[in-house]
């Protein structure tokens, strides 16, 4: 049981780890009205960029379980061909805040460890000002919320090589946050690649079968 836990857990995160997103960072400050910048690599591990394929980038807020899609950067990019997405951050979506991530949900590639879902990639939480939006409560509970996974790249790689940069046309979606998808490549939330057993569970895990072999032997 263990080692399948354990299995469980590497192979979760390989599957949020091949698209590794260099900007937005935790220092990150995007102003509403202003050009951003999306940009990402190869982290060198499986699948590679050309697996992950086309994506679907937008940003969100939420937790590692639950998250809610504010805005479109992009509907299909093909990340293995384009290392960067510019776009223009929308006001409305939210306040200024520092609970926002940027999320690519591959369109064609599953999740390694529940085909149900789409592959994932996630950005660290950054923040957005000159916001005039809020989060309406159902968002704001996806934020309170307990997360079991981190969101973000952990780990550091290399580029694969040069790409080239293109300019999209953002569109936003769901600006209150009231509304909840289903687990399609366009899913706004869903419990999938970031939602697999994590550090917490894991050692809940752990505790509750030493005491079980404790009892059993006494």
């Amino acid at each position: 049981m263990f080692s399948k836990a354990v299995i469980s857990l590497a192979l979760a995160a390989s599957a949020l780890a091949n698209v590794f997103i260099t900007s937005p960072v935790a220092s990150t400050t995007w102003t509403a009205g202003q050009q951003a910048t999306v940009t990402w690599q190869d982290d060198g591990m499986t699948p590679n960029l050309t697996s992950f394929g086309a994506a679907l980038v937008g940003i969100y807020t939420g937790n590692a379980n639950q998250q809610t899609l504010l805005q479109i950067i992009s509907s299909s990019v093909d990340v293995s061909t384009t290392s960067s997405v510019a776009f223009t951050p929308d006001g409305t979506i939210g306040p200024n805040s520092n609970e926002y991530f940027v999320r690519f949900t591959s369109i064609n590639l599953k999740d390694a460890t529940n085909s149900q879902f789409p592959a994932e990639a996630f950005s660290a939480k950054f923040a957005m000002t000159g916001m005039t939006g809020t989060f309406n409560s159902t968002v704001q509970a996806e934020i309170n919320g307990q997360s079991t996974a981190p969101i973000g790249a952990t780990s550091t790689s290399s580029a694969s090589g040069a790409m080239k940069t293109v300019s999209t046309t953002s569109a936003t979606a769901s600006a209150s946050g009231s509304k909840t998808s289903t687990s399609t490549a366009a899913s706004a939330t869903k419990t999938g690649a970031a939602g697999k057993v994590g550090v917490t569970g894991l050692t809940c895990l752990i505790g509750a079968a030493a005491s079980l072999l404790g009892a059993t032997l006494l």
